[in-house]
């Protein structure tokens, strides 16, 4: 590339950096004291959107362990009911991307198995990094922040789903054993072509929480090569990914939009809610008015033929 281009661009990354934070910093000084309820509606959501794209120009997108049991509620509930639709003592194939530290596992599978103790659920859990992989695995936890995780992971549980959930041996809260059965643990990348290939086609595809920590093309190209992964008329979940590439590839491909629980999966994660527009990783607040609503806030498709 010629130099000339060169230093043109670093002279417009100086000059968006230079300007970009004093203007994020006196909008967020009087957006954080407006009313919740004026920061949801029309003007202001709209000047909100302006801002979360800005945002998004800027970010230095890195991917992240953080995360918590039973994080999205309404989420959970969906696949609850998705399970009861199986017949009695039948399979369920379920995989889970960017499984991280397994909070996201050991949720889909307690939630699956309380309800349904008589499926043969097969769970293929994937991350690309070993090491948290290897905290996964173990299913210990504690209520301290992992310096890997960087979150305090059982906040969201109250005392009865602790005890559900858990073996406590003094500070250490370990997975009950008739949850942890039948996972298969795979260090991979989720935009690996051939993962369909070594996985088989499954049931349920949950890929939250970690397509919006790429930047958009690759986002795509990786989520367009997960549709390979869902047995026609299986399920995807896909929540944590930038709105508009979501739409792109679901439009594109034809995707059927699961409206059940629709408005309150979208809102059903309060710490991505919250950090709207001031986080790339931000959700824009539900808007019924728009035209695609149903297709935009949808965060779980079926894929059926031809997809």
């Amino acid at each position: 590339m010629p130099q000339s281009i060169l230093a043109r661009m670093s002279s417009i990354r100086v000059l968006r950096n230079c300007v970009g934070r004093p203007f994020l910093f006196v909008n967020e000084w009087f957006w954080n004291r407006l009313p919740a309820s004026l920061t949801k509606a029309g003007l202001i959501r709209s000047y909100g959107a302006v801002i979360h794209t800005f945002v998004k120009m800027r970010a230095a997108r890195q991917q992240y362990h953080g995360t918590y049991f039973l994080r999205n509620r309404p989420e959970l509930q969906l696949i609850r009911t998705l399970a009861n639709e199986r017949p009695v003592g039948s399979s369920l194939r379920i995989s889970v991307l960017a499984c991280s530290n397994g909070a996201e596992v050991y949720s889909v599978l307690w939630t699956i198995r309380s309800a349904r103790p008589d499926l043969k659920v097969r769970m293929h859990a994937i991350d690309i990094s070993n090491e948290i992989l290897e905290i996964a695995k173990k299913g210990v936890y504690s209520l301290k922040v992992h310096e890997l995780v960087n979150s305090p992971i059982l906040e969201r549980l109250n005392e009865q789903e602790i005890g559900a959930m858990f073996d406590q041996e003094g500070d250490e809260f370990r997975i009950k054993s008739w949850i942890k059965e039948g996972i298969h643990w795979h260090v991979a990348d989720a935009g690996d072509p051939e993962l369909a290939t070594r996985l088989g086609p499954q049931d349920i595809v949950v890929a939250n929480r970690f397509l919006c920590h790429m930047d958009p093309p690759n986002a795509e190209r990786c989520l367009r090569n997960l549709r390979n992964l869902v047995s026609p008329g299986g399920y995807l979940f896909v929540s944590g990914i930038d709105l508009d590439v979501r739409t792109k590839v679901a439009v594109d491909l034809g995707w059927t939009p699961v409206r059940d629980l629709l408005e309150e999966i979208h809102n059903g994660d309060p710490s991505v809610t919250r950090d709207w527009p001031w986080q790339y990783w931000g959700l824009e607040p539900f808007n019924r008015k728009r035209h695609d609503y149903s297709v935009r806030y949808a965060s779980v498709f079926r894929l059926g033929y031809g997809t």
